[in-house]
């Protein structure tokens, strides 16, 4: 374990040169539409320049694999559902996802200047234990739990491809030893999408408490749908997503209620 900060490209390299690395599985990074709209500086300095000082130093000491955690939020625009790897992307909504599709770039562009192979994962809405607090699962359940109002933004009708956990590491170990082309990408998705209506109506059942909602407008940056197209995971990476949104989310439920009891 080493407490590095990505944007110091010095201390990045002063720890590659300690330590032998054969794969850098890259899931570091400032994260969240709606923040990154407050912040686009620090967003750009960690996901961006962060990635650069990850790619240069990897270079550097001859690491063999690369992975990169990209995100769904990349499709912005995209108007066909759902989103597949080969969708050209025009445009992003916000710097959050601008970050990511710029790291996706500077990828691409090491893997082929320097023969690196790496791997991009399109991860769709992960949730489940350890969850970050201030996504939508984790801070609706808390204040649900807790008997405090829920923001929701929009009507509810928002839909979101939410993928548990443990699917999520499974794609991520088998782009480790992904053995195609140089640079790829990838969705690891559920390919199942839920209205965000539907979301508080099941973290309602599992606490069995009713939420207060405080409904406010849309976010601007946020997207309407997400959904992922995981023919090409399933296929050249086994990716096999085994826990369906109606299991996973009492599973995500109990463990929060059981790390309330544990505190």
């Amino acid at each position: 374990m080493h407490d590095v900060d990505l944007r110091d490209g010095d201390k990045v390299s002063n720890l590659f040169r300690q330590e032998k690395f054969d794969a850098i599985a890259h899931l570091a990074a400032r994260a969240g539409v709606r923040p990154s709209i407050q912040q686009p500086q620090l967003y750009y300095d960690t996901n961006v320049a962060g990635t650069l000082h990850l790619l240069e130093a990897a270079r550097a000491s001859g690491a063999e694999r690369f992975i990169f955690a990209s995100s769904s939020s990349v499709y912005g625009a995209a108007k066909k559902v759902p989103f597949s790897e080969e969708e050209h992307l025009t445009q992003t909504f916000s710097p959050y996802a601008a970050t990511k599709i710029a790291g996706e770039f500077l990828c691409s562009t090491y893997s082929h200047l320097y023969k690196m192979r790496i791997v991009a994962l399109r991860y769709f809405t992960v949730y489940g234990a350890r969850q970050r607090p201030d996504l939508a699962t984790h801070q609706f359940t808390r204040k649900i739990h807790a008997g405090e109002p829920i923001d929701q933004f929009g009507d509810g009708t928002t839909r979101r491809d939410y993928t548990y956990i443990d699917d999520i590491i499974q794609g991520t170990m088998a782009a480790l030893k992904y053995e195609g082309p140089m640079f790829d990408v990838f969705n690891l998705g559920e390919n199942k999408t839920i209205q965000l209506k539907d979301l508080i109506a099941a973290i309602e059942t599992a606490l069995g408490k009713k939420a207060k909602i405080n409904r406010l407008p849309e976010q601007p940056g946020d997207m309407p749908l997400t959904c992922a197209d995981i023919s090409k995971a399933r296929k050249l990476l086994g990716y096999n997503p085994k826990t369906k949104f109606e299991d996973g989310l009492p599973r995500f439920v109990d463990w929060f209620l059981k790390s309330r009891g544990a505190k």
